[in-house]
């Protein structure tokens, strides 16, 4: 009887006395290592395109920007006595009719058609204007040195050195094959040069190192030694030079 009045004494202090709760402290939850590249990419990108990077973020198609001596048709349709051709002229403004000179040069086709029609505002009721490029300068290479016709040529479609050399009528005799002279502008004050072996490359049958044309590049062909020397050499011993076995 004592037991079992001490046990149940025992038990109900056991359910009287607190108990102690652990509380597990909070966890940083981390995200899945996908997210994070996830947002770290795109973080990247919103830095990418806020630079202005061309490849990331810039002009993926550049519209084309007009430069002196290209000409325009401007229509009014709404005062159609207002029409008119213009002309870029050497200082890259064009004068129009009754509004004065604008600054043209540079500028792309919708930012000069914003800005003539400022220009005829003051004149003109909600000027309604279409511009039309009518001409412009094309695409050209030049050829000089030892080619049949030197000169200016336009350039149409994917062109290579060789393909440059044969518009302009090909090699002469005094040519310098080993050695053909590519000049390609990269700025207003710097300009890069490139030697091509095209002897080699016709040798070889082999054009994968022909270099591209740009627009505005200058293909030079030198004169061959053997030619500078010829005028001061008799005939009948140069002829003896580059063919002994014929005597």
């Amino acid at each position: 009887m004592k037991a079992l009045v001490q046990y149940a004494l025992f038990v109900v202090a056991g359910l009287l006395t607190p108990q102690l709760v652990l509380v597990a402290p909070a966890q940083e939850i981390v995200p899945p290592k996908a997210d994070v590249a996830a947002r770290g990419t795109a973080s990247n990108t919103a830095k990418a395109g806020s630079s202005g990077d061309p490849a990331l973020g810039g002009e993926r198609y550049p519209l084309y920007r007009l430069t002196r001596s290209d000409t325009l048709d401007l229509s009014f349709t709404f005062s159609p006595e207002f029409n008119q051709t213009l002309t870029i002229q050497p200082d890259g403004f064009v004068s129009l009719r009754g509004a004065g000179s604008v600054r043209a040069e540079g500028l792309t086709i919708p930012e000069f058609q914003r800005s003539v029609i400022q220009t005829y505002i003051p004149f003109l009721h909600l000027p309604e204007i279409t511009i039309t490029l009518k001409d412009f300068e094309r695409p050209y290479f030049l050829a000089s040195g030892e080619v049949a016709r030197p000169g200016k040529y336009e350039l149409r479609g994917d062109l290579t050195v060789n393909e440059g050399v044969a518009i302009a009528g090909g090699f002469t005799q005094q040519a310098l094959h080993s050695q053909v002279i590519l000049f390609r502008r990269i700025s207003s004050g710097v300009a890069e040069s490139h030697v091509i072996d095209v002897k080699k490359m016709l040798n070889s049958r082999n054009l994968s190192e022909d270099w591209h044309l740009r627009p505005g590049d200058f293909v030079y062909v030198p004169q061959s030694r053997i030619s500078k020397i010829r005028r001061f050499v008799p005939a009948s011993s140069m002829n003896w030079y580059m063919n002994p076995l014929q005597f």
